[in-house]
């Protein structure tokens, strides 16, 4: 029989193993060594210096490290792809966590030879037995362990050990317990596996079962060209190398959310192209379903792009639609859509305004409901404690109407405006009485309860201290008609930006002031700063274009003002009294609530949301998404609690809208800043984690100065290349040969 032999997992060079390279592997001392180690974690393991994910962990990276066999098969051009495979007949078996692998072998090598077994040995892991045997004439890779389990008896045997790139890890001399090299090694022809073919000569299944080796190809096997096993192979390598244990089912997540954009996201096709790798049967169908579900509403993958550089296809098809990945319903340029049933004070909040404006009143009103709340928190799924910090910017269109979010806002703070006016008058009262003193005159004391919340961005920063301080634990709130007045707020001497203060208001952070002078403010508080803000969507762009990467828009709510298509005069309700009153109950319930508020519906929502989240990044493969998705999950939580306090109960309508509200916040960052976060995002990357880099390296052994030039101006560097080129002749690294071209002299 004719089966492969390579390094270790990552590599897709495969041999035919002959008995020399055989046992030159196992009684390899690298091999020795590493299964040593193994054995070495798992005892730290037992012993509880290891976590079980600790183990697993370790255990993997270590057998990576090991040389493989493929006994199900050779392939083509030395490439271990399951679309290059000629089949051994041989087909491997494995016994998984038997507390004895010794044992369970004397009981089965009396009857090694009725079983066609001829290579049996220990699994690195020390843990399980692995069997190569001779299948019967005619079965299939699945049909063959089907049959080995029912003759040993086995109800838990690995089901989906089937693909013919299927790896099996070499273990050191110790763990082999049979070995018959006669027939290992023989000339035996590969039996048939289950295949015969109609008139038209196509392969046809002759089996009822759904085993992934025997799946005939009804689809495409190529896409410009190239054969998708290569071009799942570049994935893979993308990717890190193919899916072991513990990985596998992310990886093939990622596989099929790559390779869905040119199958048409159709998983019967995928299933085509992508091996098991291990996986139950079912779990790996469900694996590919879960990666075709949504449809192609997100950009393709760098993965599929990088693969395809690799493998120089084309990507004009491969631009995403829209600009960047985005997790929405539909098209990119649409946002999702508002729940029709709405929690009780949402829909009285959002009643007087169009429809196309709901959704910003919606979002919008959270900074001002937030300001009522005093001395609350909220414990978050990570067990940390956060405040109702809301902060929300309104991109949208000029004459949208971004203004449709002021008067909602303006009658949930009427009673907040309505303390601050009183104290207003005794502030200025003190002033008035201060200027009227002499200066021999003793002055009055400025009174410690001046609490001033609702506050105009057109004020200095002792100010601004000065009201945190006389807050004492209080929201201070702020309403911007346009985004470049938050500029007003840049403080002196250190020169903290608004940048810094969304930061440091989002978690509450220390904030202050240090000053010498006997009248001027000093003071260190902490930052309860809650505000709105709106803008076109080109300044809005532009004021944040410096914070992309800084953590700030993730701190921020952002919403918009979908256009609206038919031209027609927005009409708004009436706010008056009735209004009023019916806003009062729940204004009343958030002015009433205090110290730690706790539900669990809530922390559940968020983890699921965080959950979805962790997939759409997945299947994006977008880093400016998960980003900026951890900190949505937050504000949503934020906002799931506040409307439970204000509610005074949990309810289905906050649920949906919750689900709503974080997805439509991310759909606005993703649409207004993703592109170009991403591009930040993958500048840094380079910056930080790329060390210096060979340049000879990267151009071939005989090059031209034009390519010299290229592969320079690639790299960004300021030299000349004839510079460059003259060091590199006289440190000898080069010369220029006779027809004009460079020569890399040898080593």
């Amino acid at each position: 029989m004719k089966f492969g032999i390579g390094n270790n997992v990552k590599s897709r060079v495969v041999r035919t193993c002959t008995p020399e390279l055989f046992h030159q592997a196992v009684d390899s001392r690298k091999v020795a060594q590493v299964c040593a180690d193994i054995v070495d974690a798992r005892e730290m393991y037992l012993r509880g210096e290891l976590t079980k994910e600790e183990f697993e962990t370790k255990k993997a990276e270590l057998k990576k490290r090991l040389p493989i066999l493929t006994p199900h098969a050779t392939f083509r051009n030395e490439r271990r792809l399951n679309a290059e495979a000629i089949p051994s007949g041989m087909s491997m078996y494995d016994l998984d966590h038997i507390p004895n692998p010794q044992e369970r072998w004397a009981e089965i090598a009396p009857r090694k030879e009725e079983l066609g077994i001829v290579l049996a040995h220990i699994t690195p892991s020390t843990e399980g037995l692995r069997l190569f045997f001779v299948m019967p004439q005619g079965m299939s890779l699945g049909e063959a362990q089907a049959w080995m389990a029912k003759q040993l008896g086995d109800t838990t045997y690995d089901v989906c050990v089937k693909d013919y790139a299927r790896s099996s890890f070499l273990v050191p001399r110790e763990y082999v317990l049979f070995v018959n090299e006669e027939r290992l090694f023989g000339k035996c022809e590969p039996q048939q596996v289950g295949t015969q073919h109609d008139a038209s000569g196509e392969p046809q299944c002759v089996d009822n079962h759904t085993d992934a080796s025997c799946r005939v190809p009804t689809f495409p096997t190529t896409y410009k060209g190239v054969a998708y096993s290569e071009i799942l192979a570049a994935i893979a390598e993308e990717l890190g190398g193919e899916p072991e244990e513990g990985e596998r089912n992310a990886k093939v997540l990622r596989m099929a959310s790559s390779l869905r954009h040119i199958c048409d996201n159709n998983a019967e096709w995928l299933m085509e192209i992508i091996p098991t790798y291990g996986l139950p049967e079912e779990e790996w169908k469900k694996t590919i379903a879960n990666a075709c579900k949504d449809g192609l509403k997100y950009g393709t993958t760098k993965v599929l792009q990088n693969a395809f550089a690799k493998l120089k296809i084309g990507t004009n098809a491969l631009a995403p639609q829209g600009g960047t990945p985005s997790n929405l319903e539909g098209e990119n340029e649409i946002p999702p859509k508002m729940p029709t049933k709405l929690p009780s004070l949402i829909k009285l909040l959002t009643k007087n305004v169009p429809d196309d404006m709901k959704a910003a009143v919606a979002h919008a009103i959270f900074p001002a409901l937030g300001a009522h709340l005093n001395g609350v928190r909220f414990r978050y799924v990570d067990n940390v404690e956060h405040e109702a910090t809301f902060m929300c910017v309104l991109l949208a269109k000029q004459s949208s109407g971004k203004s449709a979010v002021n008067k909602p806002i303006e009658y949930i703070l009427a009673d907040i405006r309505e303390r601050d006016a009183y104290n207003r008058e005794r502030e200025q009262a003190w002033k008035d009485s201060l200027n009227s003193k002499g200066s021999n005159k003793e002055k009055p004391k400025r009174p410690d309860d001046l609490c001033i919340q609702i506050l105009s961005a057109d004020m200095t920063n002792a100010a601004f201290v000065q009201r945190l301080a006389d807050a004492k634990g209080k929201f201070l709130y702020t309403q911007m008609d346009e985004i470049e007045l938050l500029d007003q707020l840049k403080t002196t001497g250190k020169g903290n930006n608004v940048s810094q203060i969304i930061r440091l208001a989002f978690d509450c952070g220390l904030y202050g002031q240090e000053r010498v002078g006997s009248q001027s403010v000093t003071a260190q508080v902490r930052l309860r700063w809650n505000w709105n803000a709106s803008s076109t969507i080109q300044n809005g762009r532009e004021f944040f274009r410096k914070s992309l990467t800084n953590g700030t828009l993730s701190r921020i709510n952002f919403c918009t003002i979908s256009p609206n298509v038919n031209d027609e005069i927005p009409v708004y309700g009436t706010y008056d009294e009735d209004f009023a009153a019916q806003l009062k109950p729940y204004i009343d319930r958030l002015n009433v609530a205090t110290g730690l508020v706790e539900c669990d519906k809530a922390v559940n929502l968020a983890k699921l949301l965080a959950k979805k989240n962790a997939e759409t990044a997945a299947l994006s493969d977008d880093e400016a998404f998960e980003v900026l998705s951890r900190r949505a999950n937050v504000i949503a939580y934020l906002k799931a609690m506040t409307l439970f306090i204000a509610e005074g109960k949990w309810t289905k309508e906050i649920e949906a809208f919750i689900r709503w509200s974080e997805e439509y916040d991310l759909w606005c960052k993703m649409h207004f800043f993703g592109e170009e976060l991403n591009a930040k995002i993958n500048q840094e990357y380079i910056s930080v984690h790329r060390g210096p880099r060979n340049l000879l390296e990267q151009l071939p052994d005989t090059f031209t100065k034009k390519q010299a030039e290229e592969v320079i101006k690639q790299n960004g560097k300021k030299s000349t290349p004839s510079h460059i080129l003259s060091m590199w002749k006289n440190r000898k690294y080069i010369y220029l040969n006779d027809e004009g071209l460079y020569v890399k002299q040898k080593k």
